[in-house]
């Protein structure tokens, strides 16, 4: 039996925990996804399929201050993502931490 990789690894936590996080109009899914550059953060309603707030250190706001994958820069993405939720209307999410562990840039973008 072969070992498996760590992203086969974190599929697998995340396929789990899918199984139980479903995002709703009520309450849409924050899912979160890293690398080792960078943050990404989405409220997605799955019930309809589609992305109502994301944001990432890629895009202007996040290039212009130069943010990358760590602790500060998932802080400065969590109030982001935040904001643009509540000019949506939506005030309660579904946290999916994407099979990472919940410490470090997860814990603080949460």
């Amino acid at each position: 039996m072969s070992k498996m990789t760590k992203k086969e690894q974190r599929d697998r936590r995340h396929r789990r925990l899918r199984v139980k996080l479903s995002g709703t109009a009520e309450s849409p899914r924050l899912s979160v996804s890293r690398s080792g550059k960078h943050l990404h953060a989405q409220v997605i309603n799955d019930d309809l399929g589609e992305t109502l707030v994301s944001v990432m250190t890629t895009e202007g706001v996040c290039r212009e201050q130069k943010l990358s994958a760590n602790v500060k820069s998932a802080e400065v993405v969590g109030k982001l993502v935040a904001e643009r939720a509540m000019e949506k209307g939506i005030r309660k999410v579904v946290f999916d931490r994407g099979g990472f562990p919940y410490h470090g840039c997860v814990k603080a973008l949460a």
